[in-house]
């Protein structure tokens, strides 16, 4: 009997132990990408909002193990683009983007004897979009299922893009200690990704005939917005580029991070104060 009071003493208490690594990271910021809408790298003009929640799980001092779910909005119009051509094009888009990680993280400074450590992450992501865009009426309008660029049709050799796809995820920030429990962090991460079709824009125009024929008028009007414009131009011959396939679309997040502590306090060579009991080191 005394065996089992003891390990039933002992059990809870290793598993308090253990959850002094998790964390709990809240996140807010804003979200943007790089595609044919908006060629800069990285840039806050059109950005949206971008939250996230997720656990973090500390193997050492330096790694990490994370964990994020995302909700966000990216978006851009060739109204704010500079190049004229690109403004007679006169198209637009946005989309929700929702994503689920799994990272690594690398701490440049040991945590325990630095209140500002920069970090380093990267990892693997799936994630969730689908494009949409507003017509002249102002009805929000769903861009793959009509198949802008021919997607689908006979003699185009172009099949629809899938609206759930793998991204690397990759960045860096840097994290400052508040309290023994909590941290706050300003970190930018991107994702690259295997799709040009954030924005639904990638290659050419095809034949308006074609695409009227197969997809109906709707799919004509969103393909092409440059008619909409006082002097704009009439839609373009088949094979005029659209967009450009040789480069694939980027997003990414960038934001502020409050992380809570969960369990009892407890360094990583087992000393109850959250610090370890080793001299810090002399510089």
């Amino acid at each position: 009997m005394r065996k089992f009071i003891l390990l039933g003493i002992l059990i809870p208490s290793s598993v308090v132990v253990s959850a002094q690594k998790w964390h709990l990271d809240l996140f807010g910021g804003f979200s943007n990408y790089q595609g044919d809408l908006q060629e800069k790298r990285f840039t806050t003009e059109q950005a949206k909002a971008a939250v996230s929640v997720g656990m973090r799980y500390d193997v050492s001092s330096r790694f990490s193990l994370r964990s994020n779910f995302s909700y966000a909005t990216i978006s851009a119009a060739d109204r704010y683009n500079r190049q004229a051509d690109l403004k007679a094009r006169n198209l637009s888009f946005s989309s929700k983007i929702t994503e689920l990680n799994l990272l690594l993280q690398y701490n440049l400074l040991n945590p325990d004897f630095h209140s500002i450590v920069p970090y380093a992450f990267g990892g693997i992501a799936v994630f969730h979009f689908n494009p949409y865009a507003f017509d002249s009426a102002g009805n929000k309008v769903y861009l793959q299922p009509l198949g802008t660029e021919g997607q689908g049709l006979a003699g185009y050799n172009r099949s629809p893009y899938h609206l759930t796809q793998f991204a690397i995820p990759f960045g860096g920030g840097v994290s400052w200690r508040l309290t023994e429990r909590v941290t706050l962090s300003y970190e930018i991460g991107i994702r690259k990704t295997f799709t040009d079709y954030l924005d639904d824009v990638s290659t050419t125009y095809v034949d308006q005939a074609s695409l009227l024929a197969a997809r109906g008028a709707k799919a004509v009007e969103m393909a092409y917005r440059g008619a909409e414009l006082k002097n704009g131009t009439p839609y373009p011959a088949d094979g005029t580029i659209r967009g450009g396939p040789k480069r694939k679309d980027w997003y990414y997040f960038s934001g502020v991070t409050v992380s809570v502590g969960l369990g009892r306090l407890r360094g990583f060579h087992g000393t109850d104060n959250g610090r370890t009991d080793c001299p810090k080191p002399v510089n």
